[in-house]
């Protein structure tokens, strides 16, 4: 029997993508433009390329699929003031690679104003933006600045005929990261819907385990399941670290045996149109946790449980940071691992020793995704729309000092959390994560 296929969410409709463009440029001053381009395929060995995955600002402003695209924001222009530029219609190269929309296929499927095919782009790009005082573009993009430098190259050698070339290049990321930041609830349907294939793949990797297997496996019945409902595959490259791997945060070669006993962590997370899911769970390779284990887990567990309720409006991430700092400084002196006031062990960062990354980041078209966590130098305030991770962790190293029991054991927790009116909503609470119910899961019951 096949697996279920879960419904898809409806896209996000062009009249969103138009919505966000018109916002950007309202909040441009006059006589500016945005340069902006997609991203392109990048080869993997010799004849062949990674599959392409479009740059996350340009799909939040256009949603159009394919590579080497170029995006213009013209405010105020008569003939429209989106402009596309896009691959040629080329029936010799779409017989090998799939067919290309076109400048018309652009207008009429993805809705903006007006579009040329890239053959066109050096005769027109100077002219659409001859008279624009500030280009606005992504300044950490190499190709757009590039390009930018080109068209006012272009534009200064006119300068005689009465060709106005761009007075300066200012950073667009800063307004087009602020708007992505808080999720439309078009997005928000979309990340519901990765979270739910991530689970999905969470619960068949815990059904599956056994000592034996090697992590390598664990993955792919992760990553089937992502395929299966629809994602395109991993947001990220999937972490499966089984013992002491766990303890390597960023873990992938996903090569070593599952050994009966150990604990096994999993950090994956789908992707379902270029949104992001991403659940942490560890569990025990042979469905039973040793006491030693289900000890340091439950540290863990609680403070993951307390950061998850604390997720609401006016609160910040950094004071759900601190408040976890102290649950797992208290665990490690409650465990022996450390010794002394737990907040003398705060101060002096001992407890760094075990646990060294953040507890939350910004979730969406990028699994890291944009905006600032500070604003006027103070932490900003959760807002309704803010999509985050939770995820603390406690990573004990196989050191001599180090009580045998606890060795080389690494465990982290973390859920997907949307900030709402009332308080929050967990995107990824379909996957347990109590001892009980996690050895209850495994045991098929």
């Amino acid at each position: 029997m096949l697996p279920e296929t879960l419904p898809r969410p409806a896209p996000i409709a062009n009249a969103d993508y138009r919505l966000r463009r018109q916002a950007l440029m309202a909040a441009l001053p006059a006589d500016s433009a945005v340069l902006l381009p997609g991203a392109s395929l990048v080869t993997r060995s010799r004849d062949s390329e990674f599959p392409f995955r479009q740059d996350s600002d340009f799909h939040y402003l256009t949603g159009f699929p394919e590579p080497d695209a170029l995006l213009l924001l013209l405010p105020g222009r008569d003939e429209g003031e989106s402009v596309l530029f896009c691959q040629d219609r080329d029936p010799t190269l779409e017989a090998w690679t799939g067919i290309r929309l076109g400048a018309e296929g652009a207008v009429r499927e993805h809705g903006v104003d007006q579009a040329f095919e890239n053959a066109e782009r050096g005769e027109r790009l100077a002219a659409l933006l001859d008279g624009r005082r500030t280009l606005y573009l992504a300044l950490d993009n190499e190709q757009a600045l590039a390009l930018a430098e080109e068209v006012r190259a272009e534009l200064v050698s006119r300068v005689r005929r009465g060709a106005r070339p761009p007075e300066a290049f200012a950073d667009v990321a800063p307004l087009l990261h602020e708007a992505r930041l808080v999720k439309s609830p078009a997005e928000l349907a979309l990340l519901r819907h990765a979270a739910e294939i991530s689970a999905r793949g969470h619960l068949r990797a815990m059904r599956a385990s056994r000592p034996g297997l090697a992590e390598y496996q664990l993955q792919a019945e992760l990553e089937h399941e992502f395929r299966w409902q629809g994602g395109s595959g991993p947001a990220y490259a999937s972490i499966v670290g089984g013992g002491a791997n766990a303890c390597v945060l960023h873990y992938i070669e996903n090569r070593a045996p599952l050994n009966d006993g150990d604990l096994v962590l999993i950090d994956a997370g789908a992707e379902f149109e270029l949104y992001a899911g991403d659940i942490t769970r560890t569990f025990p390779v042979n469905g039973r946790f040793s006491d030693a284990q289900r000890a340091l887990y439950a540290v863990v567990l609680g403070v993951q449980e307390r950061a998850v309720a604390a997720v609401r409006p006016g609160t910040t991430l950094a004071a759900i940071h601190t408040e976890v700092v102290r649950g797992l400084t208290e665990g490690l002196i409650h465990l022996g691992l450390l010794e002394g006031e737990v907040q003398a062990r705060i101060d002096d960062e001992s407890y760094r020793r075990f646990y060294l990354h953040s507890t939350s980041h910004w979730l969406g078209l990028d699994v890291h995704d944009v905006g600032l966590y500070r604003r006027d130098g103070e932490p900003r305030p959760l807002v309704p729309g803010m999509v985050l991770t939770v995820e603390p962790g406690l990573y004990i190293p196989a050191d001599d000092d180090i009580p045998e029991a606890l060795r080389g054991i690494g465990i982290r927790i973390e859920d997907d959390v949307v900030v709402t009116d009332e308080g929050h909503e967990v995107l990824t609470a379909s996957v347990p994560k109590s001892v009980e119910a996690i050895e209850a899961l495994m045991a098929g019951k």
